[in-house]
């Protein structure tokens, strides 16, 4: 069982697209891959945008920037911040592997493709949505943000969010029900599994 948390502050990747479909999250080639390498996963996650057809890294995609690529990533970035619809197309739960295993513990998102929130709740990945969607304009490239009282927002519905790069606050909603909130702080569905059997 994961121990529980009830804050996350890290550096943020914010990718803007709208409609973010799960086969960009990570393309259909390497699903049949049994590994739990988070390199793996690192190289895998939002490959198609990272890199062209010849694998070089496309110079303006965000994870290619050069304060990101400098930057140390293992524990570093463990919030994601999306645009509408994220996650959408097929119900593929290596979309929400790979930024699992990439030590993602929130999505903050303009809203969710519906089967793709159900399996970040799966694997005890917090997914929340902005009250104001223009809230995130204000978001750059490796801001930290900072989100106390986690176990309260779950309950409560919603968690204030503070930039601690540009000192700006913002809200967000975490609309689950009873038992996603139980498959969170259990630590994911399958410890939920085990203590309800």
């Amino acid at each position: 069982m994961k121990k529980k948390f009830n804050i996350i502050q890290s550096t943020c990747i914010p990718i803007n697209i709208d409609n973010c479909n799960t086969d960009l999250i990570i393309p259909a080639r390497y699903l049949a891959s049994t590994t739990r390498d988070p390199k793996f996963f690192g190289d895998a996650f939002m490959h198609d945008l990272r890199f062209d057809d010849n694998d070089v890294p496309v110079s303006d995609f965000v994870m290619n920037q050069p304060e990101f690529v400098e930057s140390p990533s293992e524990g570093v970035h463990e919030i994601i911040v999306g645009g509408h619809n994220w996650g959408s197309g097929s119900s593929r739960e290596h979309a929400a592997l790979a930024p699992l295993y990439l030590g993602i513990k929130a999505v903050v998102a303009k809203s969710f493709a519906r089967i793709h929130k159900a399996n970040l709740i799966n694997n005890r990945i917090i997914p929340m949505e902005f009250v104001n969607a223009q809230d995130y304009d204000g978001i750059s490239l490796l801001d930290e943000l900072k989100m106390e009282g986690i176990q309260d927002a779950l309950v409560n519905g919603t968690v204030k969010i503070k930039n601690l790069t540009t000192g700006k606050e913002f809200e967000a909603k975490v609309d689950l029900t009873d038992k996603e909130i139980e498959v969170i702080k259990v630590g994911g569905r399958l410890n939920y599994v085990k203590t309800n059997n």
